[in-house]
């Protein structure tokens, strides 16, 4: 597996999220070398976590706002950068990422750190991967907030994912990592954080993973991450602890979802789910402050 690191100095300037990057090794899962991944801790480090998971093709400066709002209520936060992504490990070669390659290497992250009593925040990838790891390990959660995301199970893909899908393997090079933050959001990012976007992928090598991911997606009942994803649904189902919706109103790819897991998961019942209004599919980025207080109020209803 031939493995890139994008240079610190690229990220250099990086806007309102100037955390020292700590780093862990995980498995590869193919025999290689391990690979690095980098993760943000802050706040005390007793406090109860918030394990929050971004998606694709964001990184976790995506939670910056979240992460202040957290720290400043006493908790403690902790944010990886997925591999392939951020300041982690990037392995060049698009067949290297696997959904379940991706679920592996979160769940090594969480033994690395050594974390449990977890309250989980995903959205996008980060839910694909959180909720799996939930259902599977449901012991390790306190709760979770779910965020434009869901744990799919091969149903047929509406029209908007697939064009997305189909624009993330037509795109010519480099990738328009910036691009598509932008046009997956309601309000203009300044350019600045439009950089810190692109600042993981120095040029086109290195953005294997984020065009992978598209394809990873299980939309078909025999995809080997649909049929991972059916045996993770009855732990997730089962999971009793607070399950909180807090989804925009502007993500036309994840729209009704929460409405699933809410019908679904036993610890959704009777919790102060949410629409946050004015929000496209980074909802981190459009209505940052809304969701942390979400997740705030989460992580107080938990441990008082």
């Amino acid at each position: 597996m031939e493995v890139l690191r994008t240079p610190d100095a690229r990220f250099a300037g990086v806007p309102g999220y100037d955390h020292e990057p700590q780093h862990v090794d995980v498995d590869a899962g193919d025999g290689s070398p391990s690979l690095r991944m980098a993760y943000v801790d802050a706040g005390p480090p007793d406090a109860p976590v918030c394990l929050m998971l971004h998606g694709e093709p964001s990184w976790g400066f995506l939670y910056r706002v979240v992460v202040d709002a957290v720290v400043a209520a006493g908790f403690r936060a902790v944010v990886p950068d997925i591999v392939g992504f951020g300041r982690s490990d990037k392995p060049a070669a698009p067949e290297d990422y696997t959904y379940a390659r991706h679920v592996a290497w979160v769940r090594a992250f969480l033994d690395a750190v050594g974390l449990d009593g977890i309250t989980l925040l995903c959205q996008d990838w980060g839910g694909l991967i959180g909720l799996r790891l939930v259902g599977e390990q449901p012991e390790r959660f306190a709760g979770v907030v779910a965020a434009n995301t869901f744990l799919p199970v091969g149903e047929a893909p509406g029209r908007d994912f697939l064009a997305w899908r189909d624009f993330s393997q037509r795109a010519h090079d480099p990738f328009p990592v910036a691009w598509v933050l932008q046009n997956a959001t309601t309000t203009t990012l300044p350019p600045d954080v439009l950089a810190a976007y692109e600042a993981p992928f120095p040029d086109a090598s290195y953005t294997a993973g984020a065009r992978r991911f598209p394809v990873l997606v299980p939309v078909d009942p025999d995809d080997p991450g649909a049929v991972d994803n059916r045996a993770a649904w009855p732990g997730l189902a089962a999971f009793d602890r607070p399950f909180v919706t807090a989804f925009s109103d502007g993500d036309p790819v994840t729209r009704g979802a929460d409405r699933v897991l809410r019908s679904r998961v036993a610890g959704a019942a009777g919790q102060p789910h949410v629409t946050l209004a004015g929000g496209g599919h980074f909802l981190q980025e459009d209505v940052g402050e809304q969701l942390g207080s979400v997740v705030v109020h989460t992580l107080r209803a938990i441990h008082g």
